[in-house]
């Protein structure tokens, strides 16, 4: 989808209440923007990567949040993921104007399209409207040795009311669990734009492969975590029938480490 085409489709879902001019930042961010781009084998990675280094600059400067990581288990293997986050839709697009304005961009994307392959085969875009028990997305106080991993989960609920469940649980006792597992997810988002919807995603860093599979046992293990999750059984039925799991790095040049 082109970006004209997003602001259209964006404007008739009754997303936008006002034109989309600059706004300035609110105190939370309300929108996060998830950019999946699919390639082949070949030198598409490093071309875009190559693209996506130059222009951190200017995605700092009109987005909240900003990291590129590149799949290490997803769908589909040859996959690079750019996440932004803006303090709502109005000045999503609002910051995309601008940054389509820019002469620089405008003229490392002619160098990006050069050529006879395309720099990717396809895109799709996922929007997330975050959830009020999300944290802030902030930056390190110091730089990981190595860059960190990223699992991102996608929790599909079979109706918008178990979904409303899953908010209850996750905002009560999970995440207190998670958190004396080793589990700090930075983002909590419910899709409002994307597939599998309804949906719960969220993204955890993790200093290693190992550290996220002791985590993950911790938690599994929990007696209070296997009493919750009883209790959750029994007051609405599965409130999660199935959920997506993959795994990211974040490139060496991407903000959110």
């Amino acid at each position: 989808m082109n970006r004209r085409s997003f602001v259209q489709s964006v404007a008739g879902a009754g997303l936008l209440s006002q034109p989309a001019v600059a706004q300035p930042f609110a105190a939370r961010t309300g929108l996060y923007c998830l950019d999946y781009f699919y390639y082949r084998q070949g030198d598409q990675a490093g071309r875009l990567l190559q693209f996506l280094s130059s222009q951190v600059p200017l995605w700092t400067k009109h987005s909240r949040a900003f990291g590129v990581f590149t799949a290490v288990m997803a769908p589909h293997a040859q996959t690079t993921l750019v996440l932004s986050g803006f303090s709502s839709p109005e000045q999503m697009v609002a910051a995309e104007n601008r940054m389509e304005a820019d002469s620089a961009l405008q003229k490392a994307r002619q160098e990006l399209e050069r050529g006879t392959e395309p720099a990717f085969d396809s895109r799709q875009r996922v929007l997330l409207r975050t959830a009020d028990f999300s944290p802030e997305i902030v930056p390190l106080a110091e730089k990981p040795q190595r860059p960190r991993y990223f699992e991102i989960r996608v929790y599909h609920s079979p109706t918008e009311r178990q979904l409303r469940l899953v908010h209850e649980r996750f905002a009560g006792p999970e995440i207190q669990i998670f958190h004396r597992s080793g589990i700090h997810p930075i983002l909590y988002g419910d899709t409002f734009a994307g597939p599998d919807m309804p949906n719960l995603t969220y993204i955890i860093p993790f200093n290693s492969l190992g550290d996220r599979e002791r985590a993950w046992d911790t938690f599994g293990a929990d007696p209070e975590w296997l009493k919750v999750r009883e209790e959750s059984i029994a007051r609405g039925g599965q409130i999660v029938d199935y959920q997506n799991l993959s795994i990211w790095r974040a490139v060496p040049f991407s903000p959110i480490q």
